[in-house]
């Protein structure tokens, strides 16, 4: 549970989260370090520079796979990345002195795994040098600019617990000390997706955890409003990747966008809307090529009666169970439900019949072992390669014509699977992942158009 926060509202505190992108080059910190220095005081969470993550991954398989000249060549190619960012960033000798000495220092580290001992702790570590290098870079330029800022590190406040749960009292604690020790700097800046665990370790909030982090942080300090700062200017109706003529949506409410993160809007994460929505701070979604678009506001207003946007979700795996037994049999549903949960696999979509019962999921990795289990009690397809398509907006069941017009719009694309009820903001179609683009193109014809 979140608790009431330490830090006075009035103050007009807010965060801002800045992704990889947003400060993928030199040119791009610099144009994030004038969006920001506006005299107001803030946090900014700051990810890796782009691609960085994806290095670092690579670079950790190699070292299990003790491919170590292969491990040199990934990290040789990051160093160079960074050393031409430092040469580009800084205007002075002792910055960029100070930034090259940031990149050995950090890259060295790694580079001494490769004729080490090599684990999962070792790995956690690893990931997180692609955070702490980028606000390290980040804040010096601050300092040569002669901003007031400070460095917060997400190693001294952000913590998960044995159930990799935000331990968010801790968090509260320890983050209202920082704030107190630099209470004089406009700028505070720390990392996105880091973490220590509940043994101290080093550890991470997984990936899209930098919004994860800044929604944790605005909860803890009672924000005026968080901000996510990505190169999309706001959540569209539609993937603007398939769907020509996308538009940016103004407002959403926080379980809209909860629903819509969930079922696949890459641009925001779906943990950082619940610490946003209990604490009930607003969070905007912000454009930083385009400063000046609107983007999409995030709150406890709830437009009603409106269908709002589509999303799609990849990578899904449908699994039916055909029963006999299951007639009228009290317990068959929740002996199918303890099969998954006894391999923390989550369940998207539900849907049941007198003799069966259809479950979908998004992680394969122990699908074996659950089909085995769940054939204890029944016959059992799979089907992989499928999509679920949500729609989102006001949907309860008192507003007439909504779900003629959902399936109206994909009466051409075979369905295999429907949810609906199980909310008032979400409708949910199972398809096969080659009508993915058909689906999302009818949808957006018939509903937004």
């Amino acid at each position: 549970m979140f608790m009431p926060a330490f830090y006075n509202p009035e103050n007009n505190m807010k965060v801002l989260k800045f992704g990889g992108t947003s400060v993928g080059s030199a040119e791009r910190m610099k144009g994030v370090a004038k969006l920001i220095s506006d005299g107001n005081r803030k946090i900014v969470v700051l990810s890796a520079m782009s691609g960085t993550t994806n290095d670092l991954e690579k670079i950790a398989q190699c070292l299990y796979e003790k491919r170590h000249e292969d491990a040199n060549r990934v990290i040789d190619s990051l160093e160079e990345k960074y050393i031409n960012t430092v040469e580009n960033l800084y205007d002075t000798d002792e910055y960029r002195e100070k930034g090259r000495g940031l990149v050995k220092s950090h890259l060295g580290y790694i580079r001494s795994f490769t004729i080490d001992l090599f684990t999962v702790f070792e790995e956690k570590t690893v990931l997180a040098q692609g955070e702490l290098l980028t606000s390290a870079m980040f804040y010096y330029y601050l300092l040569e600019r002669h901003v007031a800022a400070a460095l917060l590190p997400a190693l001294d406040f952000m913590r998960i617990n044995t159930n990799n749960e935000p331990d968010t009292e801790y968090i509260k604690d320890n983050l209202a000390g920082l704030l107190k020790k630099y209470s004089n700097e406009e700028i505070l800046i720390t990392q996105g997706y880091i973490c220590r665990n509940a043994f101290g370790e080093i550890d991470n909030l997984q990936r899209g955890g930098s919004d994860y982090t800044a929604s944790l942080i605005g909860a803890a300090v009672g924000a005026e409003e968080i901000q996510i700062w990505t190169d999309i200017d706001g959540m569209h109706n539609n993937d603007p990747r398939i769907v020509e003529g996308t538009r940016s949506i103004s407002e959403l409410s926080f379980d809209e966008a909860a629903e819509l993160a969930y079922f696949g809007a890459k641009i925001l994460h779906p943990t950082s809307v619940l610490p946003a929505k209990l604490a009930n701070i607003p969070v905007r979604l912000l454009n930083t090529m385009k400063p000046d678009a609107p983007g999409t506001l995030i709150s406890s207003k709830q437009k009603k009666d409106r269908i709002t946007a589509v999303a799609a979700k990849d990578n899904i795996t449908a699994i039916k169970i055909k029963s006999g037994r299951m007639l009228l049999a009290y317990g068959f549903l929740r002996k199918v439900f303890e099969i998954f949960e006894s391999y923390k696999t989550p369940i998207d979509m539900i849907t049941t019949s007198e003799v069966g019962v259809s479950v979908t999921i998004d992680n394969n990795e122990h699908l074996k072992e659950i089909v085995d289990d769940l054939k204890k009690y029944g016959t059992v397809d799979v089907d992989e390669d499928q999509v679920i398509v949500c729609v989102v907006g006001d949907l309860v069941a008192e507003h007439p014509g909504y779900a003629h017009k959902i399936l109206e719009a994909v009466k051409d694309i075979p369905l295999r699977m429907i949810s609906y009820g199980g909310s008032n903001y979400n409708v949910s179609l199972l398809i096969n992942a080659r009508d993915k683009e058909a689906a999302l193109k009818a949808l957006s014809s018939k509903l937004f158009n």
